[in-house]
């Protein structure tokens, strides 16, 4: 049952990590403009605040209680 919870976490902490990247370039992308509309200014703050969610979650998962049997 352990090895499907590691398994699922594992997963879990992937996906969160592939989804900080994608933000991560995004946000980049925008960075290396000169001038921002108000739509991209929108979206910056917005994928700061996915990114920061996502890395969160994921340090919540790597440091949860260990699940007592």
């Amino acid at each position: 049952m352990d090895e499907i919870n590691d398994s699922t976490l594992s997963e879990e902490i992937g996906r969160l990590q592939a989804e900080h990247r994608r933000y991560a370039q995004r946000l980049e992308e925008l960075l290396q403009k000169p001038y921002l509309s108000t739509d991209e200014e929108l979206e910056e703050v917005r994928l700061k605040k996915l990114k920061l969610h996502a890395k969160d979650l994921i340090y919540a998962l790597e440091h949860r209680a260990p699940a007592i049997a």
